[in-house]
């Protein structure tokens, strides 16, 4: 005899039409690449940063400023480049002769929505600037610290065919992303109504967003979290999460497997999941819809199996079809 589902939290019902409608007003201008914007805001929810791996041109910027917008939230972009300091991401003190002191003159980092372009064309002490603010939503500088405005994401890019002049990302950056997202080319339509949009009446190649509305606000954003962290996990969904996580430590074709943090990752981005789908508790597919993007940048593929063609993708795929769900 099946049972009445529980009643949804009202909270739930109202947080998901909000983020219903951000989404909405991003896909005004964001044409295409509904699972990217559906994955960008999944790591909002989720107090968490996401890794977008594509070639130029595909529509990242657009999409940030568009959310910044739909959020009423602050939006910063730096181009990484290998003469990129520190100090050009965080801020730094610079001494003002009228006053005969120093003064903070804080970084683009100090924002809601952080565009960090081609993240890997810039060395590692650089990329290390972003890890205090990434993970403690602080930026230190000269001994002093200062809470960036929250909510803050970082969206950062690379390139995964022009690797001349990089520096890969070490693994204790990649594990501070909760995602990575592949964005690729958009359909024939999509990208029909993509070239008619941007070329009607326009001289250069400008990110026009004037067409998404605010229809939420940074502090609304923050309300939101709030909602996506109190969305019930059952222990048996728990204990798949961890079975899935340590599978991959005992997977042979993986060098190294996700740690601990991949796990507490995939249920932060699981309760994210639920509450875009109106529910108040998180169910086995929701675990699933994140799990690639969650892990496949938290393991290392072993060299005989790259060889073969085997990318970390496929093998945390076959992974997750390996892994018992629980049933519901």
């Amino acid at each position: 005899m099946s049972q009445t589902p529980p009643a949804v939290d009202d909270s739930v019902q109202q947080a998901a039409a909000v983020v219903g409608q951000i989404r909405e007003q991003v896909g005004r201008v964001v044409l295409g690449q509904e699972r990217v914007v559906g994955l960008v805001l999944t790591a909002l929810l989720a107090g968490g940063h996401v890794l977008v791996e594509g070639v130029p041109g595909l529509g990242k910027t657009l999409l940030v400023l568009a959310l910044a917008r739909a959020i009423g939230g602050r939006f910063s972009r730096v181009q990484f480049t290998p003469d990129l300091m520190p100090a050009d991401v965080t801020g730094h003190a610079v001494f003002d002769a009228a006053s005969g002191q120093f003064r903070i003159r804080r970084g683009p980092a100090f924002t809601n929505l952080l565009l960090a372009d081609e993240i890997n064309r810039a060395p590692a002490k650089t990329q290390a600037a972003l890890l205090e603010v990434m993970q403690e939503r602080q930026i230190t500088i000269e001994g002093q610290p200062f809470d960036v405005p929250r909510p803050f994401l970082a969206l950062a890019t690379q390139n995964p065919i022009d690797h001349e002049g990089t520096y890969p990302l070490p693994e204790a950056q990649l594990d501070r992303f909760l995602f990575k997202v592949r964005i690729d080319y958009p359909s024939h339509d999509e990208e029909m109504a993509l070239v008619r949009g941007v070329t009607a009446g326009k001289v250069a190649d400008e990110l026009d967003v004037s067409p998404v509305a605010a229809v939420a606000s940074p502090e609304a954003v923050l309300s939101l979290q709030a909602v996506a962290a109190r969305i019930l996990v059952d222990d048996r969904i728990m204990d798949y999460v961890v079975r899935i996580v340590r599978a991959t430590r005992s997977h042979q074709g993986l060098r190294v497997g996700a740690g601990p943090r991949g796990a507490i990752a995939l249920v932060r981005a699981a309760r994210a999941m639920a509450l875009v789908a109106g529910r108040d508790f998180v169910v086995p597919d929701d675990v699933k819809a994140v799990a690639l993007p969650t892990l496949e940048h938290r393991v290392i593929v072993s060299p005989e199996v790259e060889i073969e063609g085997q990318r970390a993708e496929h093998l945390v795929a076959a992974l997750l079809e390996q892994v018992e769900a629980p049933r519901t």
